[in-house]
């Protein structure tokens, strides 16, 4: 009769290793519940290794960019070290990733468990696996998607190490019933601008107002050590505050391709070569390890620890 295991040995099971669920029950059967062995088991197949590795921070890795019709998808997937991100296994990993977004609209949990094209398993199953076999921690970090119901979805890969796959990936959508190539050729460029230029928002509607109303503070305090009257502070707070519209907003920024118009100003002068109007209806920017706080090491003092003399 086959082994069957307890819910509560898997809870222990994966509590003791940080596997999955399906590989301790896997584990249990294989070593007819013995808690120990299924350990061992576990680590036999690197998947316990893959386990203990999940605390170390990730920061490097690859940002990769999908289309497909009027859809586009972005994903970050992240590694220890640069290494590792120039291999040719990682790589497809995170091609793969980002083809799987393109049908998940941007859901992380959902994306992860998306079976892997050629599996029967995950994209999270994969990922545990990679980590088994190169030895680093990987995660995949965040995913999103943008849909235009006609025109065209720009797209840019900046400090790409090969097609679709680099450091920085923006997404743009344009909304038009205008010459497609055209759209894709001002997409491209916008989204080149957004990855320069880091917007924080599409307009200044979509700025978060706690962020507006710190700045404002910021400005009011600069302008009353001027000790000019309250009526022309006023006016100097909101004269900075319309700057910083520009400086923040994708649609109010200077155009960094021609350097003169707004972005604004410039996907209204394309209407006409386009010959439709057009409509810019969102973006997406990922900048690889943006926001993840990374570890500051001492090599030295490692190698003296690993030498056993410190």
């Amino acid at each position: 009769m086959t082994y069957s295991p307890t819910s509560a040995d898997v809870k222990k099971l994966r509590d003791m290793t940080g596997v999955g669920m399906m590989d301790c029950k896997k584990a249990l059967v294989e070593t007819n519940g013995d808690i120990e062995a299924a350990v061992d088991w576990l680590r036999s197949r690197g998947l316990a290794k893959a386990a203990k590795k999940a605390d170390r921070v990730a920061a490097e890795g690859l940002v990769g960019v999908a289309t497909e019709g009027n859809r586009a998808a972005v994903v970050e997937i992240n590694s220890e070290t640069d290494f590792v991100a120039r291999s040719e296994d990682f790589q497809n990993i995170v091609r793969n990733a980002a083809q799987l977004a393109l049908a998940t609209d941007g859901d992380i949990a959902a994306l992860a468990a998306v079976t892997y094209p050629g599996e029967t398993h995950s994209l999270k199953d994969e990922l545990t696996e990679a980590i088994a076999k190169i030895g680093e921690n990987m995660t995949l970090r965040r995913a999103a998607v943008i849909e235009v119901s006609e025109g065209v979805v720009g797209t840019y890969v900046h400090s790409a190490v090969v097609e679709g796959l680099g450091r920085i990936g923006a997404l743009v959508g344009l909304e038009s019933t205008g010459d497609k190539a055209k759209l894709e050729a001002l997409g491209r460029q916008i989204a080149m601008h957004i990855a320069a230029a880091k917007p924080m928002s599409l307009s200044e509607n979509e700025l978060d107002p706690e962020v507006v109303e710190r700045e404002r503070a910021v400005f009011v305090e600069q302008a009353k050590a001027s000790g000019k009257p309250d009526a022309i502070i006023e006016k100097m707070v909101e004269g900075r505050i319309r700057k910083y519209y520009e400086e923040v907003t994708l649609l109010a920024q200077t155009f960094v391709i021609d350097g003169e118009n707004s972005v604004q100003q410039a996907v209204k002068n394309a209407e006409k070569d386009v010959g439709a109007p057009i409509k810019v209806t969102g973006f997406v920017l990922f900048v690889l390890g943006e926001g993840i706080e990374k570890q500051e090491t001492d090599f030295a003092a490692e190698v003296a620890a690993a030498a056993g003399t410190a």
